[in-house]
């Protein structure tokens, strides 16, 4: 009876793996068709990546060229700043006695100041022109000290010594400022 049992135990076992795993072999064709499809699989998951690579490469190509034309210059742009500076001090050193003997040269150190404001402009370069009682920004200005002044509170700007440029959306220089000291 124990062995008519093991029979039928056995038996169950043998229809279950039959219908799990299938008694039927597999054909040479069939075969070579699941490895054309995994093939095939591998390939297009190969050209997606590929594809994706791509236009990653073409993504970063354009963010470099637009960095490129808009900050390729910076360098230069920041060796002009001087000579705006020297320009500009001129022109304010200027008194109304020289202004009348030497009119055509101050005349032409304006119009020269001028197309060096209009270039910067035209290649996306800002001044920064912070005004006395402005509050100071540390991220535009650059304290170049501090002292106590009455009338104002700690943080005010107090005196500006040089314009800051800011290149499109990047500062190029800090206005550097004095800087009021007093405790509020």
């Amino acid at each position: 009876m124990a062995k008519e049992h093991e029979d039928e135990f056995l038996q169950d076992v043998s229809l279950a793996e039959e219908e799990e795993y299938g008694d039927e072999e597999y054909t040479e064709e069939e075969l070579e068709l699941d490895a054309l499809r995994a093939e095939r699989d591998d390939l297009k998951d190969r050209w997606m990546r590929a594809l994706a690579d791509a236009e990653n490469a073409r993504k970063r190509s354009d963010r470099d060229r637009r960095e490129a034309e808009n900050y390729g210059g910076s360098k230069l742009a920041r060796d002009l700043l001087p000579v705006y500076d020297n320009l500009k001090r001129g022109l304010e050193a200027a008194t109304d006695e020289q202004r009348e003997v030497s009119a055509a040269l101050i005349e032409g150190v304006e119009l020269t100041m001028r197309e060096v404001v209009n270039v910067f402009k035209k290649h996306g370069i800002e001044p920064i022109s912070p005004e006395i009682g402005e509050r100071f920004d540390p991220q535009n200005h650059e304290a170049m000290f501090e002292a106590p002044v009455p009338g104002t509170k700690a943080g005010d700007i107090i005196q500006v010594m040089t314009e800051g440029f800011m290149l499109h959306d990047r500062l190029l220089r800090p206005a550097q400022v004095g800087v009021s000291s007093t405790p509020t």
